[in-house]
């Protein structure tokens, strides 16, 4: 017969058929496998911690976010957001699904020509140009979106240097009724900067103005204010077109549709609050269609958005290292992945789930990772079971941000596997080691 485990006696309040704020108690989640491979054995092969990126996942929300635009625009075209994971195998699958590079560095620039976006592809936002990255875009022929004045007369300077014109766009900042509104970015709607901009645009021969941009924030929850970012846009869309004659070829909308991910705080889960594709979609194609833009001259729709589109795809495999009481005798955990991994935990609630049945009783806990830092909290408080040390669990829905703001700070960054569509692991980025680390030093007492 074998012996049952032992499990240290718990007094909890019994709250059977009582629901109270956050609804009945419901059993344990648990992720045993991913893309149905077991998760003790990718951890295995892989060590802990390791990430997993689905390939599947990833294919199957664009194709998701495409159709629920597509079904409502006539014409249509996302483009990927490198800042949210620009993984060369990522960015791959996205190209391959027929999007774009949206890109806001000379670095990202250079990593999309090198998967082979062709640079009419290309966006190149942010508010950083240099006058080599300008250069570098109008050589390649991208679409150029001006974030400031500044940039537009080194624009200016650099065609007329070069003998060269420039495809560009403005970005546009407004209040769409969010708060905080971001007016960082970008010429303003209401005082008048982005017609400013445009009539500016419109007297230099070698600028090209062809299109649109805003990018009214991040995890955006209310679909009315992309509604209205739309409609302010398709306005200075008309006004270009009766002054100039001039029709501009697309609209972007930039990104900021939320995942479902929960915001710290949120009274609700993401999954229960989070706009569909659908919603985002129905809103922002009422606002052009319904708008004063004639149908034969209706633009292209871009969108960028990232974190809506991957961050389902990313899990982080991770280990218990250390159980522990606080000295108020609250429950604490050790896991060997770090805030140095999860840039996202400071802003999410990040669901972590046993990779197996490992107690029938919960309690709230404090999670940390194992940095030799304060700091380094992966879930302030969550409801979990007795986890023991070496028990694998799974953290779920990090595609995003998390390893393009990662940090190599006290541990290693971990390998990426991704999990094709016919179920195979592939090593994506390799474990760092100290190699490959101290390629980059130079030590001149040594």
């Amino acid at each position: 017969m074998e012996t049952l485990k032992y499990e240290k006696p718990l007094i909890s309040k019994i709250t059977a058929g009582i629901p109270n704020k956050f609804g009945l108690p419901v059993k344990q989640k648990i992720i045993s496998e991913i893309d149905g491979l077991p998760v003790s054995e990718l951890i295995e092969k892989y060590d802990s911690p390791t990430f997993i990126i689905s390939e599947k996942t990833i294919r199957t929300t664009y194709q998701e976010a495409r159709r629920a635009f597509e079904t409502r625009y006539p014409k249509v075209q996302f483009a990927w957001s490198y800042k949210t994971n620009y993984l060369d195998a990522v960015c791959s699958i996205f190209h391959n699904e027929g999007a774009w590079a949206e890109v806001v560095s000379g670095f990202e620039f250079q990593k999309a020509l090198s998967l082979g976006v062709h640079g009419s592809q290309i966006l190149f936002n942010g508010p950083e140009k240099s006058a080599e990255d300008l250069t570098l875009a109008i050589n390649h022929n991208a679409c150029i979106h001006i974030d400031h004045f500044d940039e537009l007369y080194l624009l200016i300077q650099i065609t007329r240097k070069i003998n060269k014109k420039a495809r560009v766009a403005i970005r546009v900042n407004m209040d769409t009724g969010i708060y905080p509104m971001w007016d960082r970015f970008g010429f303003n709607y209401e005082n008048g900067e982005a017609w400013n901009a445009i009539n500016r645009i419109m007297l230099d021969e070698n600028l090209d103005l062809i299109g649109l941009h805003t990018h009214i924030g991040t995890y955006i929850m209310s679909t009315s204010a992309y509604a209205i970012a739309a409609t302010k846009l398709s306005n200075l869309f008309m006004a270009t077109s009766r002054k100039f004659d001039h029709w501009l070829k697309y609209i972007d909308l930039g990104g900021g549709f939320a995942s479902k991910n929960t915001l710290k705080g949120a009274y609700m889960p993401g999954t229960e609050t989070c706009p569909s594709f659908d919603d985002y979609a129905e809103a922002i194609s009422n606002a052009i269609i319904s708008s004063e833009i004639p149908h034969e001259h209706l633009p292209v729709l871009f969108l960028e958005t990232g974190r809506a589109l991957i961050d389902d795809a990313g899990y982080l495999l991770t280990t218990v290292l250390a159980n522990k009481r606080s000295t108020t005798g609250r429950r604490t955990m050790v896991i060997d992945a770090g805030v140095n991994l999860l840039f996202t935990s400071f802003w999410y609630n990040l669901g972590v789930y046993p990779s197996m049945d490992i107690s029938e009783y919960v309690e709230d806990t404090t999670i940390y990772g194992p940095l030799c830092m304060n700091i380094d909290v992966v879930r302030e408080a969550i409801n979990f079971p007795q986890a023991k040390v070496g028990d694998q669990l799974v953290i779920e829905r990090v595609g995003a941000y998390n390893m393009t703001q990662w940090m190599q700070f006290i541990t290693y960054r971990p390998n990426v596997v991704l999990i094709d569509l016919e179920g195979k692991t592939h090593i994506i980025r390799k474990k760092e080691e100290l190699e490959s680390l101290q390629s980059f030093e130079i030590n001149p007492k040594k």
